[in-house]
């Protein structure tokens, strides 16, 4: 045998010719798999659509296939609802009422085996939960179903329909829960019916009855629910106490004390440990629902009856109240004696300790540690209970117990509960360092990872409430449990603790002193960043380290950190490190500002653009986008012109595909976003222009407008000054040409009486009006009227003066003289009188050119101020169009108002300017008159000026021919 097996050959053609035995063996098990004609069976036409396949399914398909139907019909309902009821339903079974998916069932369902069942129920149970058909159209085919197969022999089918049937009520109204519900219940929940019914009846009895207002709950349900609660098997007196808590709730607190409440005491009695288990839950969660005399008369003796007969008590009740001990003591808080509270501590603490005795009667393992773990669930609430102050003597005993426990499950769920109880502690959280440091160096990393769901809270329950003095000495042990624990943790494969331990340690910047933290954590974040291989867990160290960074108050710490991220990773030898600092970028993005970012790390990140790794560059181009979006400008134009150096050059000499197609997808993506402004900034653009031409049209109707206004204005201010003044010109005349009447007569009778005249003073006056006349400006017109008549008394006072001093000498043959003389007197006096009207004229053409001087300058003035009031007009205009683009500016605009209304008033007097205008052209005309009568005056005056030497000529005469006849008499 030996040989055989040693044999060359037979090592060679062993392995063949058991291969060849195999195959042979499987040959006929491929065929019994399945025939041709069943494989044609199963095989469908693939242009066939769903409605259709399913028809063919349904048709001729095998079981298999038709549950696969039945399954998936609530795709097919929410797909194409019409198809599905006129095409696939009717090959089923045509109903006699209304098509509804229902009776795509019936046919199969009947005899159906239990996967069809199961899969019926969940389409059914996935159609009335989603809503997909209304309820009220196929209530009755839906309820006939279910209600059919409630009863199934099988229990996980029985249950499916049950769930079914429990998801339908609560979308059918409370006629047809009465109809078809209840009246089947009251049949199925009697003793003649299995006990699946009974229980069945229990369920629905507890669904039911928050569908019905209380009335009907109490004459109807409660006595099927009595009956029920006294059944033969205690698995229906067990579910239906279950079911009471809902139906008190909707029959009301009188009727729930009256009516249930004696029925749960008699169940806590009862010979099964289930029922009691189930009524003393109940009663627990009623216990809002009970006043306080019902508190302290049944659920005080109730538990404290529980506490006592804890030895003799079953696991189940123990672990039920170990569960409810804290919601029992703070519902029972003000209807106990110390003394009770004393009990039900002490209890809690036996509780605590359950399982651990080494002496007596042992729980069993399961159970003790399910006790111990809801004693610690409980444990916030039982600080509260006992308070603060007396923590210290009544529960920190049992608190450091759980903490320490040897099982796993407990010091978990005491390190899950553990964040509350620091902050109820407040000021005494210093009491339990020592646990904190206990759970921290748990070996079993599910302790830690429940105390870190909540690290935060605690270490900062833990760092600012604490004594000061007590916690200075005990800083060091708390950091290096912090640091123990994430090496412990890192050693690891449970990469996602790792994860949220970095997570959760971050806030150790907001609570620990930066000098500290420099020297403890920091290294140890930067170790994990540079040497750590799983992703997410070098991201969150990133973010840590990011995070230290930022909350570090002296610059040097700072300095030092960024020189050595540059350093060891932006400038590292490996291009893992490189990659590891566009990371640390990223995230830098998102814990710095704007401008630190770009300050220290943009620089560094763009300069790995020559990385000689592609990988390198293609993270970088990946990178970009967060770049460019952390640049404003103006002020980071620099930094942008470097940014697009970067891309043109990645541009134009990479050469790795990945690195190309990313880089010009941000090429792409910032060209787009450049098209983007440009048409915001045309779009702008528009809409400015659009309100210029709105604020043109409009400044163009306003003008029109003031325009038209100052026209009427203008008009009437002209006719009213127009009046003024004629009557005040009329009057001025008039009085002036009496007073010029009176001067002239006298002068002309004194020129009469006296005729001789002295030359200066005749010399004198055409000078003398030449100056008045050529005087001009504003206050001179009296005092040229003045000066005038000052010179005319004069003249007419030295001549009379004058002649006394002269003797008169007459002939008697001198009467043809005489008559000369009168005929000259005559004619001087007809000359005096034109001469009294040329000084008249003389005198209004001095008044025309004062007052026309003063027009003049009161027209330069004007001018002036139109050209001042048309620039600020152009001004206002201005700012008025800026500050209708500036709605924060209304103040101002309100103050501009006020001087655009003085400019209305300005407008007013430039109305009144023009009209002015208006008077000075007719006073240019009279100038022109004037200048006509002042030629006509010097003509006038010649002439006089000729009468005058005629005159003197006859007086000489007169004089010689006087002293001729004196020296004829002599």
């Amino acid at each position: 045998m030996f040989s055989s097996r040693m044999n060359p050959s037979s090592l060679l053609f062993g392995p063949l010719e058991e291969l060849q035995e195999l195959a042979f063996i499987e040959r006929p098990i491929r065929r019994s798999l399945k025939t041709a004609e069943e494989i044609d069976q199963l095989t469908v036409d693939e242009d066939l659509n769903d409605i259709e396949r399913a028809v063919y399914l349904l048709s001729v398909g095998q079981e298999v296939q038709r549950a696969s139907v039945i399954s998936n019909l609530p795709s097919l309902v929410r797909q194409n609802p019409a198809e599905t009821f006129r095409r696939v339903v009717p090959k089923v079974r045509v109903c006699q009422q209304v098509m509804c998916p229902v009776c795509l069932t019936k046919e199969v369902l009947n005899g159906a085996g239990a996967e069809i069942q199961l899969a019926a129920a969940g389409s059914f149970l996935t159609i009335l939960q989603d809503d997909i058909i209304l309820i009220h159209t196929h209530t009755y085919s839906i309820l006939k179903t279910v209600l059919l197969h409630l009863n199934h022999r099988d229990t996980v089918v029985s249950n499916a329909w049950l769930e079914t049937l429990l998801s339908a009520i609560n979308a059918l109204p409370k006629e047809t829960i009465k109809q078809e519900v209840l009246n089947p219940l009251l049949y199925q929940s009697q003793l003649s019916h299995s006990l699946q019914a009974r229980l069945a009846s229990c369920r629905i009895l507890g669904k039911v009855a928050c569908k019905f207002d209380s009335q009907i709950v109490k004459k109807e349900l409660l006595p099927l629910v009595r009956s029920l609660c006294q059944d033969v098997e205690f698995e229906v007196r067990s579910c239906m106490c279950r079911q009471l808590e809902s139906i008190a709730r909707a029959t009301g607190v009188d009727d729930t004390r009256t009516e249930l409440l004696p029925e749960l005491v008699e169940l806590t009695d009862d010979e099964e440990s289930s029922v009691r288990l189930a009524a003393f839950d109940t009663i627990i969660n009623l216990m809002e629902m009970m006043d306080g005399d019902d508190r302290l008369h049944v659920v005080v003796p109730l538990v404290m009856s529980v506490c006592e007969v804890s030895s003799q008590a079953d696991e189940a009740v123990l672990a039920s109240l170990s569960f409810q001990f804290g919601k029992l003591c703070s519902g029972l808080a003000g209807s106990l004696s110390d003394e009770q509270k004393g009990r039900l501590l002490q209890k809690f603490k036996v509780l605590c300790v359950a399982g651990l005795q080494t002496e007596g009667n042992q729980t069993d393992g399961t159970e003790s540690t399910l006790i111990r773990c809801n004693c610690c669930y409980n444990l916030p609430a039982m600080v509260v209970f006992s308070e603060s102050t007396h923590f210290l003597s009544e529960l920190y005993p049992s608190f450091s117990s759980l903490c320490c426990d040897p099982e796993v499950s407990v010091r978990r769920s005491a390190a899950a509960s553990f964040h509350q109880v620091v902050k109820l502690l407040g000021s005494n959280v210093h009491l339990v360092h020592k646990e904190f440091l206990a759970l921290l160096q748990d070996d079993a990393l599910e302790v830690l990872d429940a105390l870190m769901n909540h690290l935060e809270d605690t270490l900062e329950a833990v760092l600012s409430r604490g004594e000061n003095l007590t916690l200075d000495n005990k800083f060091p042990e708390l950091l290096s449990a912090l640091l123990l624990a994430e090496q412990k943790v890192g050693c690891s494969l449970r990469w996602r603790l790792h994860e949220k331990l970095l997570q959760r340690y971050s806030c150790l910047a907001r609570l620990l002193p930066g000098e500290l933290l420099h020297q403890s954590f920091s290294p140890r974040i930067f170790i994990i960043l540079t040497t750590n291989k799983v992703l997410p867990v070098q991201k969150e160290a990133a973010r840590t380290f990011c995070t230290f960074l930022r909350y570090n108050r002296k610059q040097e710490q700072r300095q030092e950190m960024m020189e050595r991220l540059i350093q060891d990773l932006a400038q590292g030898r490996s291009y893992w490190n490189r990659l590891r600092f566009l990371d640390v970028c990223e995230t830098a993005t998102e814990v710095f500002s704007r401008k630190y970012f770009n300050k220290h790390f943009l620089i560094p990140a763009l300069e790995l653009v020559h990385d000689p790794v592609a990988n390198v560059r293609y993270k970088l181009c990946q990178l970009l986008p967060k770049l460019r979006s952390s640049l404003r400008l103006p002020a980071d134009k620099q930094l942008l012109q470097q940014l697009d150096f970067c891309v043109q050059k990645l541009l134009c000499r990479e050469k790795d595909k990945d690195v190309v197609a990313t880089i010009r997808k941000f090429h792409k993506r910032q060209e787009r976003d450049l098209l983007d402004q440009k048409k915001e900034k045309e779009e702008t653009l528009l809409l400015e222009m659009e309100q210029l031409e709105r604020q043109q049209s409009e400044g163009k109707l306003n003008s029109e407008k003031h325009t038209e206004r100052k026209r009427r204005d203008s008009k009437t201010s002209l006719s009213a000054t127009k009046s003024m003044s004629v009557s005040s010109s009329g009057a001025t005349l008039s009085s002036s040409g009496k007073e010029m009447r009176k001067a002239k007569l006298s002068r002309s009778r004194s020129l009469s009486s006296q005729p001789t005249t002295s030359k200066s003073t005749n010399s004198d006056r055409p000078l003398k009006v030449k100056e008045l006349s050529s005087t001009s400006g504003p206050g001179k017109s009296s005092m040229i009227s003045s000066k005038d008549d000052s010179l005319r008394t004069a003249h007419f006072t030295m001549a009379t003066q004058s002649t006394p001093s002269m003797p008169v000498l007459i002939r008697s043959n001198t009467t043809s003289l005489l008559d000369r003389a009168s005929t000259l007197d005559h004619r001087s006096s007809t000359m005096e009188h034109k001469t009294s009207t040329l000084d008249q004229r003389d005198h209004r053409t001095i008044t025309l050119d004062h007052r026309t001087s003063n027009m003049d300058h009161r027209n330069n003035m004007m001018e002036q101020r139109t050209g001042t009031m048309d620039h600020r007009t152009s001004t206002l205009d201005h700012r008025t169009s800026t500050l209708d683009q500036r709605d924060h500016r209304t103040s101002t605009l309100d103050h501009r108002d006020h001087r655009t209304s003085t400019l209305d008033q300005r407008d007013l007097r430039t109305n009144t300017l023009d009209h002015r205008d208006h008077r000075t052209n007719t006073l240019d005309q009279r100038d022109h008159r004037t200048s006509t009568l002042d030629q006509r005056s010097k003509t006038m005056d010649r002439g006089c000026a000729v009468k005058d030497n005629q005159s003197r000529k006859l007086s000489i005469n007169r004089k010689s021919n006087s002293f001729s006849v004196q020296s004829g008499r002599d």
